[in-house]
């Protein structure tokens, strides 16, 4: 099948597949959703990218291309392997834990803090609860794992005046369209998250599309030329606020022409919020959009959208899914093989007088003649080798795809002659982890000031005005590390007094160890070790034989018994190899 247009864009890696040429055409059964006349053009490539990378989810690869047209596709046998790669690549991302951090919150006990510390602890505190209570790292996993199987995922944050915090929630980017009027923004100013109703006949309701939008726009009360002062930028007034838009419209309505971006107004039925606000074009009273676009990976210079993590191996995948279906059939001639017979007696039907079909089961006899043979058809080395092309396959998507197949857990562990080859067999999927998540970085750092600013915006308790304080999402170490070789490290380079004991606490917690919080476990160490030299010098003393109580008489008995009990505190308070 040729091409019709030789296209080179965000998702080229699919111009092998037939459906992607049909994708939006009035007919198509593999898209039919595609011909709604109220998506944009433009955006039929992403989705339809979007449909087939979630079909290979699914194990229904198969049936989308059976719906292309081809009818040997439904025999196609699909084991899992794209899902597997997936959730893999994520396990890998999001490590064991998330935690927010603010920078400045931490410091050590001997360092003096430096200036907003304080205020940086209680904003890094207030943070984690908000995370807590919304459920953050559930949230996270419900976002990026759409973000590695379609290359992008998506977050909206919404204050909500009855809980005094911001909600969080998450959309499928495909009912994601950002709308950017210079190419140069690194922002869109207005973003529309749209997506079709379907008809219910029971409630009465006709098929509809709903359209939340957000917008950047100048504010219109005060007159022109007047601003409104953000608590996140005091003493500077700004003329731009966001509106909301929720409406719905009945597809009937829609005319050919009629894009997301052109839905006839007068024909729209705006949605109410439960205080009996009408959501048209509502002041959000905040200067930004609420809605985080994370993408899987760096894009392009141009581009907006990530890239799937198995988007450069889909016809490796195809061809494991050849050589599944082609093994299965190899296996049912294997146990079940092909017989030729000669010289047999066949048993006769009686009522049609032509002979039976004999059948390969378990306690049959056949009669054979003197002259009679039969020889059966052996497929196991078929089978062996269509064995081995799978292996060879997975090999190859796990390189090419950078997950290895020590990261799939498919490397023997005796083809490993040592941790350091080990992770020198890992160095792939170390360098795709760090740029998934450095993708990330900023997303991140982004949603945390919008948590911060809707907080100040809602005046919420105990957020006062003043600029956002800078918050990332820090993610454990990926892959398992030797405990035992690092706690040894910790141990020696503590004792030699080239590491604080902050910093050897913040070792042991990126090793794995159950430590929640770096400066709460250096104070439980802390205290128990000057309850320890406590005992300990009690002890010493009672060995000594001193008196309780001084002489009277000796001027010099308290200055001489304290010097004793501070030399004793600072012999058995040393730290361990010291």
């Amino acid at each position: 099948m040729g091409l019709r247009q030789f296209v080179i864009d965000a998702w080229s890696w699919l111009n092998y597949k037939p459906v992607m040429a049909d994708a939006g055409r009035p007919g198509n059964r593999a898209f039919p959703e595609l011909a709604a006349t109220w998506l944009p053009p433009h955006e039929l490539r992403r989705l339809a990218a979007y449909k087939v990378l979630a079909a290979y989810d699914n194990n229904q690869a198969g049936q989308l291309a059976a719906a292309s047209g081809d009818e040997s596709a439904l025999e196609r046998r699909e084991l899992g392997d794209a899902a597997n790669l997936v959730d893999t690549a994520l396990g890998y991302l999001l490590g064991s834990e998330q935690k927010i951090t603010v920078e400045g919150a931490e410091h050590a006990d001997e360092e003096a803090p430096k200036p907003g510390s304080t205020e940086a602890a209680a904003v890094q505190e207030r943070l984690r609860k908000w995370a807590d209570k919304e459920l953050l790292t559930l949230r996270v996993q419900q976002a990026e794992r759409p973000a590695v199987l379609l290359g992008d995922g998506v977050f909206v944050l919404a204050w909500n005046p009855e809980k005094q915090r911001p909600t969080l929630r998450t959309y499928d980017p495909g009912f994601y369209f950002p709308q950017w009027e210079d190419e140069d923004q690194d922002f869109p100013s207005r973003v529309h998250l749209a997506w079709e109703l379907p008809e219910d006949e029971d409630a009465g309701m006709k098929a509809r599309v709903r359209r939340v939008t957000y917008e950047l726009g100048p504010i219109l009360e005060g007159g022109e030329g007047e601003g409104r002062v953000y608590p996140w930028e005091p003493g500077r007034a700004s003329n731009v606020t966001c509106y909301l838009t929720d409406a719905e419209w009945l597809l009937e309505d829609l005319k050919r022409g009629e894009t997301l971006d052109r839905l006839p107004m007068d024909k729209a039925a705006f949605r109410v919020r439960p205080d009996g606000t009408e959501l048209n074009e509502l002041d959000l009273m905040i200067d930004f959009v609420p809605v985080i676009h994370i993408t899987n990976t760096i894009p392009d210079g141009g581009e907006h959208w990530g890239r799937s993590s198995i988007a450069r191996v889909l016809q490796g995948l195809d061809e494991l899914a050849a050589t599944d279906s082609d093994s299965s059939a190899a296996s049912a001639t294997t146990g079940t093989p092909i017989i030729g017979l000669a010289g047999a007696r066949l048993p006769v039907d009686r009522a049609t007088g032509k002979p039976e079909q004999l059948k390969v089961e378990a306690g049959a006899v056949w009669q054979l003649g003197d002259s009679g043979r039969m020889d059966a058809l052996d497929t196991s080395p078929q089978l062996a080798e269509l064995r081995a092309r799978v292996e060879h396959l997975l090999d190859r998507v796990a390189a090419n795809s950078r997950i290895t197949a020590a990261g799939l857990g498919t490397l023997d562990a005796t083809e490993v002659p040592s941790g350091y080859a080990l992770k020198l067999a890992l160095g792939p999927l170390d360098a795709l982890v760090g740029v998934m998540r450095l993708a990330r970085e900023h997303k991140y750092r982004l949603l945390f000031k919008m948590v911060q600013r809707l907080h100040q915006a809602g005046r919420a308790e105990g957020w006062t005005a003043g600029e956002s304080f800078p918050a990332r999402l820090s993610w454990a170490p990926h892959t398992p590390t030797d405990r035992a070789a690092v706690l040894e490290e910790v141990v020696q380079a503590y004792g030699a007094g080239v590491l604080s004991l902050e910093t050897a606490v913040a070792m042991l917690m990126d090793a794995g160890y159950p430590i929640k919080d770096v400066s709460q476990e250096v104070d439980r160490i802390r205290a128990k070790a000057e309850q320890e030299a406590e005992a300990r010098l009690a002890e010493a003393i009672a060995r000594r034989g001193e008196p309780d109580e001084e002489d009277p008489e000796d001027e010099n008995a308290p200055a001489a018994k304290s010097g004793a009990v501070e030399q004793e505190r600072e012999r058995v308070t040393e730290p361990v190899g010291g």
